[in-house]
Protein backbone atom coordinates (compact mmCIF):
# COMPACT_ATOMS: atom_id res chain seq x y z
CA UNK A 1 0.00 0.00 0.00
CA UNK A 2 1.26 3.55 -0.29
CA UNK A 3 1.76 5.56 2.26
CA UNK A 4 -1.37 6.35 3.49
CA UNK A 5 -2.59 3.12 3.45
CA UNK A 6 -5.88 3.75 1.43
CA UNK A 7 -5.34 3.20 -2.34
CA UNK A 8 -5.41 -0.17 -3.83
CA UNK A 9 -2.04 -0.74 -5.51
CA UNK A 10 -2.84 -2.11 -9.38
CA UNK A 11 0.17 -4.21 -11.05
CA UNK A 12 -0.88 -3.76 -14.84
CA UNK A 13 0.14 -6.87 -16.81
CA UNK A 14 -0.60 -5.88 -20.71
CA UNK A 15 -1.55 -1.59 -19.50
CA UNK A 16 -1.30 -0.84 -23.14
CA UNK A 17 -3.96 -3.77 -25.32
CA UNK A 18 -7.71 -2.92 -24.80
CA UNK A 19 -8.22 -4.12 -21.34
CA UNK A 20 -5.32 -2.23 -19.82
CA UNK A 21 -5.77 1.30 -21.38
CA UNK A 22 -9.77 1.02 -20.17
CA UNK A 23 -8.18 -0.28 -17.08
CA UNK A 24 -6.66 3.15 -17.00
CA UNK A 25 -9.39 5.20 -17.15
CA UNK A 26 -10.81 3.58 -14.60
CA UNK A 27 -7.51 4.20 -12.18
CA UNK A 28 -8.03 7.70 -13.03
CA UNK A 29 -11.92 8.22 -12.64
CA UNK A 30 -11.02 7.15 -9.01
CA UNK A 31 -7.81 8.32 -8.20
CA UNK A 32 -8.68 7.94 -4.60
CA UNK A 33 -9.03 4.42 -4.35
CA UNK A 34 -6.68 3.21 -6.85
CA UNK A 35 -2.73 3.80 -8.07
CA UNK A 36 -1.36 2.62 -10.68
CA UNK A 37 2.05 0.60 -9.01
CA UNK A 38 3.24 -1.17 -11.72
CA UNK A 39 2.18 -1.22 -15.77
CA UNK A 40 3.95 -3.87 -18.52
CA UNK A 41 4.02 -4.13 -22.11
CA UNK A 42 5.04 -6.63 -24.96
CA UNK A 43 6.02 -4.35 -28.10
CA UNK A 44 4.01 -0.95 -27.63
CA UNK A 45 7.33 1.14 -25.80
CA UNK A 46 5.40 4.49 -27.03
CA UNK A 47 2.38 4.01 -25.43
CA UNK A 48 3.78 2.49 -22.30
CA UNK A 49 6.21 5.66 -22.11
CA UNK A 50 2.82 8.22 -22.56
CA UNK A 51 0.74 6.20 -19.45
CA UNK A 52 4.55 6.18 -17.55
CA UNK A 53 4.65 9.51 -17.82
CA UNK A 54 1.22 10.23 -16.75
CA UNK A 55 0.35 7.68 -14.16
CA UNK A 56 3.65 7.85 -12.85
CA UNK A 57 3.91 4.35 -11.51
CA UNK A 58 6.61 3.00 -9.22
CA UNK A 59 8.00 0.03 -11.94
CA UNK A 60 7.60 -0.58 -15.71
CA UNK A 61 8.48 -3.25 -17.39
CA UNK A 62 8.68 -4.29 -21.49
CA UNK A 63 8.55 -7.76 -22.20
CA UNK A 64 10.57 -7.24 -25.27
CA UNK A 65 13.99 -6.54 -23.95
CA UNK A 66 14.96 -4.86 -28.06
CA UNK A 67 12.53 -1.93 -26.65
CA UNK A 68 14.33 -1.75 -23.36
CA UNK A 69 17.06 1.18 -24.54
CA UNK A 70 14.20 3.93 -25.93
CA UNK A 71 12.45 3.01 -22.68
CA UNK A 72 14.56 3.41 -20.25
CA UNK A 73 15.98 7.00 -21.80
CA UNK A 74 12.56 8.00 -22.30
CA UNK A 75 11.95 7.76 -19.00
CA UNK A 76 15.10 8.87 -17.32
CA UNK A 77 14.37 11.98 -16.10
CA UNK A 78 11.42 10.44 -13.75
CA UNK A 79 11.95 7.91 -10.41
CA UNK A 80 10.47 5.01 -12.19
CA UNK A 81 12.38 1.65 -12.10
CA UNK A 82 12.91 0.34 -15.51
CA UNK A 83 12.79 -3.22 -16.62
CA UNK A 84 12.49 -5.59 -19.29
CA UNK A 85 12.14 -9.58 -19.91
CA UNK A 86 9.70 -12.18 -18.90
CA UNK A 87 11.59 -13.01 -15.60
CA UNK A 88 10.97 -8.75 -14.37
CA UNK A 89 7.47 -9.67 -15.29
CA UNK A 90 6.94 -12.25 -13.22
CA UNK A 91 8.47 -10.67 -10.11
CA UNK A 92 6.37 -7.35 -10.80
CA UNK A 93 3.66 -9.19 -10.44
CA UNK A 94 4.22 -10.91 -6.85
CA UNK A 95 6.00 -7.24 -5.75
CA UNK A 96 5.48 -6.36 -1.49
CA UNK A 97 3.19 -3.68 -2.00
CA UNK A 98 0.95 -4.48 -4.27
CA UNK A 99 -2.71 -5.45 -3.84
CA UNK A 100 -4.22 -6.44 -7.30
CA UNK A 101 -2.55 -7.75 -10.37
CA UNK A 102 -4.92 -7.51 -13.46
CA UNK A 103 -3.79 -10.41 -15.98
CA UNK A 104 -4.58 -8.17 -19.52
CA UNK A 105 -1.85 -10.52 -20.89
CA UNK A 106 -3.11 -11.99 -24.41
CA UNK A 107 -3.14 -15.74 -24.71
CA UNK A 108 -0.59 -18.26 -22.84
CA UNK A 109 2.05 -15.72 -21.99
CA UNK A 110 -0.46 -14.69 -18.77
CA UNK A 111 0.04 -18.07 -17.12
CA UNK A 112 3.41 -17.77 -15.76
CA UNK A 113 3.20 -14.44 -14.34
CA UNK A 114 -0.38 -15.38 -12.96
CA UNK A 115 1.41 -18.12 -10.82
CA UNK A 116 3.87 -16.03 -9.60
CA UNK A 117 1.37 -13.48 -8.23
CA UNK A 118 -0.38 -16.24 -6.45
CA UNK A 119 2.27 -17.57 -5.03
CA UNK A 120 2.90 -14.04 -3.55
CA UNK A 121 -0.74 -14.11 -2.58
CA UNK A 122 -1.54 -11.07 -4.75
CA UNK A 123 -5.55 -11.31 -5.69
CA UNK A 124 -6.17 -11.58 -9.52
CA UNK A 125 -8.40 -9.42 -11.45
CA UNK A 126 -8.66 -11.71 -14.11
CA UNK A 127 -8.76 -11.13 -18.01
CA UNK A 128 -5.96 -13.63 -19.40
CA UNK A 129 -8.63 -16.43 -19.53
CA UNK A 130 -5.81 -18.38 -21.05
CA UNK A 131 -4.50 -18.76 -17.84
CA UNK A 132 -7.51 -20.54 -16.61
CA UNK A 133 -8.20 -22.49 -20.16
CA UNK A 134 -4.70 -23.83 -19.91
CA UNK A 135 -3.67 -25.03 -16.20
CA UNK A 136 -7.26 -24.35 -14.75
CA UNK A 137 -6.76 -26.83 -11.82
CA UNK A 138 -2.91 -25.07 -11.01
CA UNK A 139 -4.47 -21.87 -10.44
CA UNK A 140 -7.19 -22.90 -8.40
CA UNK A 141 -4.89 -24.99 -6.31
CA UNK A 142 -2.71 -21.65 -5.95
CA UNK A 143 -5.44 -19.71 -5.33
CA UNK A 144 -6.43 -22.00 -2.20
CA UNK A 145 -2.82 -22.38 -0.71
CA UNK A 146 -1.94 -18.72 -0.68
CA UNK A 147 -5.48 -17.31 0.71
CA UNK A 148 -5.64 -15.04 -2.57
CA UNK A 149 -8.83 -14.21 -4.69
CA UNK A 150 -9.72 -15.13 -8.30
CA UNK A 151 -11.63 -11.50 -9.40
CA UNK A 152 -13.19 -12.46 -12.99
CA UNK A 153 -13.20 -9.29 -15.50
CA UNK A 154 -14.33 -10.90 -18.51
CA UNK A 155 -17.83 -9.10 -18.32
CA UNK A 156 -20.01 -13.10 -18.82
CA UNK A 157 -17.98 -14.22 -15.34
CA UNK A 158 -18.09 -10.96 -13.47
CA UNK A 159 -21.81 -10.95 -14.28
CA UNK A 160 -22.22 -14.82 -12.90
CA UNK A 161 -19.91 -13.73 -10.05
CA UNK A 162 -21.80 -10.56 -9.04
CA UNK A 163 -25.33 -13.14 -9.45
CA UNK A 164 -23.45 -15.87 -6.84
CA UNK A 165 -25.75 -16.89 -3.50
CA UNK A 166 -23.51 -18.01 -0.64
CA UNK A 167 -24.93 -21.36 0.43
CA UNK A 168 -26.88 -21.70 -2.82
CA UNK A 169 -25.96 -24.18 -5.27
CA UNK A 170 -25.43 -23.32 -8.62
CA UNK A 171 -27.75 -25.57 -11.04
CA UNK A 172 -26.48 -23.78 -14.18
CA UNK A 173 -24.36 -21.18 -15.87
CA UNK A 174 -25.88 -19.73 -19.28
CA UNK A 175 -23.35 -17.38 -20.67
CA UNK A 176 -24.19 -15.23 -23.30
CA UNK A 177 -22.74 -14.95 -26.51
CA UNK A 178 -23.05 -11.38 -28.86
CA UNK A 179 -22.59 -14.12 -31.86
CA UNK A 180 -20.14 -11.94 -33.34
CA UNK A 181 -20.54 -10.36 -36.57
CA UNK A 182 -21.34 -13.36 -39.06
CA UNK A 183 -24.33 -14.65 -36.12
CA UNK A 184 -26.61 -14.96 -39.48
CA UNK A 185 -24.12 -16.12 -42.02
CA UNK A 186 -24.22 -19.47 -43.90
CA UNK A 187 -21.66 -22.10 -43.70
CA UNK A 188 -20.56 -21.42 -47.02
CA UNK A 189 -20.34 -17.64 -46.62
CA UNK A 190 -18.60 -18.10 -43.66
CA UNK A 191 -15.87 -19.96 -46.27
CA UNK A 192 -15.24 -16.06 -47.88
CA UNK A 193 -14.60 -14.34 -44.31
CA UNK A 194 -11.68 -11.84 -44.47
CA UNK A 195 -9.68 -10.45 -41.35
CA UNK A 196 -11.41 -6.99 -42.36
CA UNK A 197 -14.68 -8.47 -41.52
CA UNK A 198 -13.44 -10.88 -38.52
CA UNK A 199 -11.68 -7.56 -36.97
CA UNK A 200 -15.44 -5.46 -36.81
CA UNK A 201 -17.81 -6.49 -33.84
CA UNK A 202 -21.11 -5.41 -33.50
CA UNK A 203 -20.49 -4.40 -29.97
CA UNK A 204 -17.26 -4.44 -28.41
CA UNK A 205 -14.17 -2.93 -28.83
CA UNK A 206 -11.09 -5.19 -28.23
CA UNK A 207 -7.78 -6.23 -29.27
CA UNK A 208 -7.27 -7.88 -32.47
CA UNK A 209 -6.51 -12.00 -30.86
CA UNK A 210 -10.04 -11.71 -29.09
CA UNK A 211 -12.16 -9.78 -31.68
CA UNK A 212 -11.18 -13.22 -34.29
CA UNK A 213 -11.75 -15.43 -31.05
CA UNK A 214 -15.35 -13.63 -30.21
CA UNK A 215 -16.27 -13.83 -34.53
CA UNK A 216 -14.74 -17.84 -34.57
CA UNK A 217 -16.87 -18.66 -30.76
CA UNK A 218 -13.09 -20.21 -29.55
CA UNK A 219 -13.53 -16.80 -27.52
CA UNK A 220 -16.62 -18.38 -25.63
CA UNK A 221 -15.30 -21.63 -26.12
CA UNK A 222 -12.55 -20.69 -23.39
CA UNK A 223 -15.27 -18.94 -21.16
CA UNK A 224 -17.11 -22.17 -20.96
CA UNK A 225 -13.77 -23.67 -19.61
CA UNK A 226 -12.73 -21.03 -17.28
CA UNK A 227 -16.58 -20.74 -16.08
CA UNK A 228 -15.48 -24.87 -15.02
CA UNK A 229 -12.42 -23.78 -13.16
CA UNK A 230 -14.04 -20.61 -11.63
CA UNK A 231 -17.44 -21.45 -10.55
CA UNK A 232 -16.38 -25.25 -9.53
CA UNK A 233 -19.27 -26.85 -11.72
CA UNK A 234 -19.51 -29.68 -14.48
CA UNK A 235 -19.29 -29.31 -18.13
CA UNK A 236 -22.81 -30.50 -18.23
CA UNK A 237 -24.07 -27.17 -16.07
CA UNK A 238 -22.88 -24.69 -18.54
CA UNK A 239 -25.13 -23.73 -21.50
CA UNK A 240 -24.05 -20.75 -23.87
CA UNK A 241 -26.92 -19.05 -25.39
CA UNK A 242 -26.57 -16.20 -28.06
CA UNK A 243 -28.05 -12.72 -27.12
CA UNK A 244 -26.89 -10.29 -29.74
CA UNK A 245 -27.92 -7.31 -28.18
CA UNK A 246 -25.19 -7.98 -25.55
CA UNK A 247 -27.26 -6.57 -22.37
CA UNK A 248 -27.98 -9.68 -20.64
CA UNK A 249 -24.21 -10.33 -19.29
CA UNK A 250 -24.71 -14.16 -17.97
CA UNK A 251 -27.36 -15.80 -15.95
CA UNK A 252 -27.29 -17.77 -12.72
CA UNK A 253 -29.68 -20.49 -12.77
CA UNK A 254 -30.06 -22.26 -8.67
CA UNK A 255 -31.74 -25.23 -8.00
CA UNK A 256 -35.34 -23.86 -7.06
CA UNK A 257 -35.34 -22.82 -10.90
CA UNK A 258 -35.08 -19.25 -10.15
CA UNK A 259 -32.58 -17.29 -12.38
CA UNK A 260 -30.47 -14.03 -12.08
CA UNK A 261 -29.22 -12.09 -14.59
CA UNK A 262 -26.57 -8.92 -14.44
CA UNK A 263 -27.35 -6.86 -17.41
CA UNK A 264 -25.65 -3.43 -18.54
CA UNK A 265 -24.57 -1.23 -21.77
CA UNK A 266 -21.78 -3.03 -23.35
CA UNK A 267 -18.46 -1.59 -21.38
CA UNK A 268 -15.68 -3.21 -19.95
CA UNK A 269 -14.76 -0.88 -17.33
CA UNK A 270 -17.83 -1.71 -15.61
CA UNK A 271 -16.45 -5.31 -14.66
CA UNK A 272 -12.96 -3.99 -14.60
CA UNK A 273 -14.50 -1.23 -11.59
CA UNK A 274 -16.19 -4.16 -9.54
CA UNK A 275 -12.82 -6.51 -9.59
CA UNK A 276 -10.85 -3.13 -8.67
CA UNK A 277 -13.27 -2.02 -5.67
CA UNK A 278 -14.85 -5.71 -4.51
CA UNK A 279 -16.85 -6.32 -2.85
CA UNK A 280 -17.72 -2.32 -2.53
CA UNK A 281 -19.75 -0.60 -5.30
CA UNK A 282 -18.27 2.74 -6.31
CA UNK A 283 -20.02 5.71 -7.85
CA UNK A 284 -19.58 6.34 -11.42
CA UNK A 285 -21.06 8.28 -14.00
CA UNK A 286 -21.45 5.68 -16.73
CA UNK A 287 -24.15 5.59 -18.95
CA UNK A 288 -27.20 3.66 -17.74
CA UNK A 289 -29.60 1.44 -19.51
CA UNK A 290 -32.65 2.82 -20.97
CA UNK A 291 -35.06 -0.24 -21.04
CA UNK A 292 -37.58 1.09 -23.71
CA UNK A 293 -34.38 2.28 -26.03
CA UNK A 294 -33.51 -1.77 -25.48
CA UNK A 295 -37.00 -2.47 -27.00
CA UNK A 296 -36.23 -6.33 -26.86
CA UNK A 297 -33.62 -9.15 -25.75
CA UNK A 298 -33.60 -12.27 -27.81
CA UNK A 299 -31.74 -15.42 -27.47
CA UNK A 300 -30.96 -18.58 -29.92
CA UNK A 301 -29.19 -21.71 -29.56
CA UNK A 302 -25.41 -21.26 -30.77
CA UNK A 303 -25.37 -23.15 -34.27
CA UNK A 304 -22.13 -25.73 -33.66
CA UNK A 305 -22.11 -26.76 -37.20
CA UNK A 306 -21.19 -23.29 -38.22
CA UNK A 307 -19.03 -22.46 -35.09
CA UNK A 308 -16.95 -25.19 -34.82
CA UNK A 309 -14.63 -23.89 -32.51
CA UNK A 310 -17.58 -23.98 -29.55
CA UNK A 311 -17.72 -27.59 -30.07
CA UNK A 312 -14.03 -28.33 -30.24
CA UNK A 313 -13.96 -26.31 -26.42
CA UNK A 314 -16.49 -28.07 -25.25
CA UNK A 315 -14.57 -31.44 -26.42
CA UNK A 316 -11.54 -30.00 -25.15
CA UNK A 317 -12.90 -30.00 -21.82
CA UNK A 318 -14.79 -33.32 -21.40
CA UNK A 319 -11.96 -34.84 -22.02
CA UNK A 320 -9.69 -32.69 -19.48
CA UNK A 321 -5.96 -33.27 -18.87
CA UNK A 322 -3.62 -31.37 -21.25
CA UNK A 323 -6.26 -31.22 -24.11
CA UNK A 324 -7.37 -27.12 -23.01
CA UNK A 325 -3.65 -26.44 -22.87
CA UNK A 326 -3.64 -27.99 -26.61
CA UNK A 327 -6.31 -26.38 -27.79
CA UNK A 328 -5.42 -22.70 -26.94
CA UNK A 329 -1.70 -23.28 -28.05
CA UNK A 330 -3.21 -24.43 -31.61
CA UNK A 331 -6.05 -21.39 -31.60
CA UNK A 332 -3.17 -19.04 -30.59
CA UNK A 333 -1.54 -20.44 -33.91
CA UNK A 334 -4.70 -20.50 -36.24
CA UNK A 335 -5.44 -16.65 -35.15
CA UNK A 336 -2.08 -15.38 -36.25
CA UNK A 337 -2.48 -17.36 -39.45
CA UNK A 338 -5.43 -15.83 -40.24
CA UNK A 339 -4.27 -12.31 -39.11
CA UNK A 340 -1.57 -12.91 -41.61
CA UNK A 341 -3.57 -14.25 -44.85
CA UNK A 342 -1.95 -17.54 -44.15
CA UNK A 343 -5.46 -19.65 -44.08
CA UNK A 344 -8.90 -19.21 -44.11
CA UNK A 345 -11.61 -18.49 -41.23
CA UNK A 346 -13.27 -21.97 -41.63
CA UNK A 347 -9.72 -23.48 -41.62
CA UNK A 348 -8.93 -22.36 -38.61
CA UNK A 349 -11.11 -24.97 -37.11
CA UNK A 350 -9.66 -26.93 -39.48
CA UNK A 351 -6.39 -26.75 -37.75
CA UNK A 352 -7.38 -26.74 -34.38
CA UNK A 353 -9.14 -29.83 -34.58
CA UNK A 354 -6.19 -31.49 -36.46
CA UNK A 355 -3.94 -30.45 -33.88
CA UNK A 356 -6.01 -31.99 -31.02
CA UNK A 357 -6.29 -35.33 -33.01
CA UNK A 358 -2.20 -35.61 -33.31
CA UNK A 359 -1.42 -34.05 -29.73
CA UNK A 360 -0.20 -36.12 -26.96
CA UNK A 361 -2.65 -36.74 -24.20
CA UNK A 362 -1.92 -36.60 -20.44
CA UNK A 363 -4.65 -36.88 -18.21
CA UNK A 364 -3.13 -35.30 -15.29
CA UNK A 365 -0.36 -32.96 -16.24
CA UNK A 366 2.14 -31.10 -14.23
CA UNK A 367 3.65 -27.23 -14.84
CA UNK A 368 6.14 -29.24 -16.96
CA UNK A 369 3.73 -31.07 -18.81
CA UNK A 370 1.63 -27.89 -20.00
CA UNK A 371 4.49 -26.13 -21.35
CA UNK A 372 5.91 -29.48 -22.97
CA UNK A 373 1.95 -29.53 -24.42
CA UNK A 374 1.74 -26.11 -25.71
CA UNK A 375 5.04 -25.99 -27.11
CA UNK A 376 4.50 -29.67 -28.98
CA UNK A 377 0.98 -27.97 -30.09
CA UNK A 378 2.46 -25.33 -31.70
CA UNK A 379 4.53 -27.33 -33.77
CA UNK A 380 2.03 -29.53 -35.04
CA UNK A 381 -0.79 -26.77 -35.90
CA UNK A 382 2.60 -25.16 -37.84
CA UNK A 383 3.26 -28.17 -39.74
CA UNK A 384 -0.16 -28.55 -40.45
CA UNK A 385 0.25 -24.79 -42.37
CA UNK A 386 2.73 -26.16 -44.34
CA UNK A 387 0.80 -28.84 -45.66
CA UNK A 388 -1.75 -25.78 -47.49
Amino acid sequence: MDSDNTRKQIVILGSTGSIGTQALEVISEHPEQFEAYALTANNRVDLLIEQARRFMPDTVVIANEAHYPRLKEALRDLPIKVYAGAAALEQVAGAGPVDVVLTAMVGYSGLKPTIRALQAGKDIALANKETMVVAGEIINGLALKHHAAILPVDSEHSAVFQCLEPGNPIEKIILTASGGPFRTYSEEALRFVTKEQALRHPNWQMGAKITIDSASMMNKGFEVIEAKWLFGVSPEQIEVVVHPQSIVHSMVQFRDGSVKAQLGLPDMKLPILYAFSYPRRLKTAYPRIDFPKVASLSFEHPDLHKFRNLALAYEAMNRGGNMPCVLNAANEVAVSAFLSDAVGFVAMSDLIEYTMSKADFIATPSYEDYVCSDAQAREIARSYLTTL
